[in-house]
């Protein structure tokens, strides 16, 4: 597709692959599951690689992120459009949250809390929950900017209705739109 824009050598990249390396809550079937979903959800709208926003706390930063092109096998196992933007929004959000806010997945979360899983500082023991973060995360196919704002409200409220008293951080990607939304959440407005 013509011109590849160049990466930032000041930003890192967005790691998708190998996930289970560097957060020790993930198994390497799990790690593999989601870069696979992420590679179909972002094939659906560009090509590898492609700069991802990342919008946090009032700013932005960029991020490239490489993905493999998905062969039709792949396509087919990931038809439901669904359960692979729910599951590829895994791995992008778990990439985003470890560049932005070095955090890693420890655990997942339990139901009700209000979250998918608990993130922590790196050497952070599943054991050790008290310096953890709640982490919420969902995926838009489509959409603009204002669609990936509306469901990232809709994950900050879900996280503050949780049954936790840990802090927690809303994240959504927006494939098509290049952006991932993250949220600091606390119990109040």
């Amino acid at each position: 597709m013509g011109n590849q824009p160049m990466p930032n050598p000041d930003n890192p990249k967005l790691e998708l692959a190998s996930l289970h390396e560097r957060h020790t809550g993930l198994t390497p079937a799990l790690s593999d599951t989601f870069c696979e979903a992420a590679s179909v959800c972002l094939n659906r709208h560009h090509e590898s690689p492609v700069e991802l926003e990342i919008l946090r706390n009032g700013g932005k930063t960029t991020h490239f992120v490489e993905f493999q092109k998905p062969n039709a096998r792949a396509l087919n196992a990931w038809a439901n459009d669904i359960d692979t933007t729910e599951t590829g929004a895994y791995g992008v959000c778990l990439a985003a949250v470890e560049v932005e806010e070095h955090l890693v997945a420890v655990k997942r979360a339990e139901t009700l809390t209000g979250a998918d899983w608990y993130v922590a500082p790196v050497g952070t023991t599943p054991d050790d929950l008290e310096s953890c973060f709640r982490l919420e995360i969902s995926g838009i196919d489509a959409g603009n900017r204002s669609a990936v704002n509306a469901r990232l409200l809709q994950k900050v409220h879900q996280t503050r209705q949780g049954a936790s008293n840990l802090p927690a951080i809303a994240s959504v990607v927006g494939f098509k739109e290049r952006a991932v939304a993250i949220q600091k959440v606390s119990k109040s407005k």
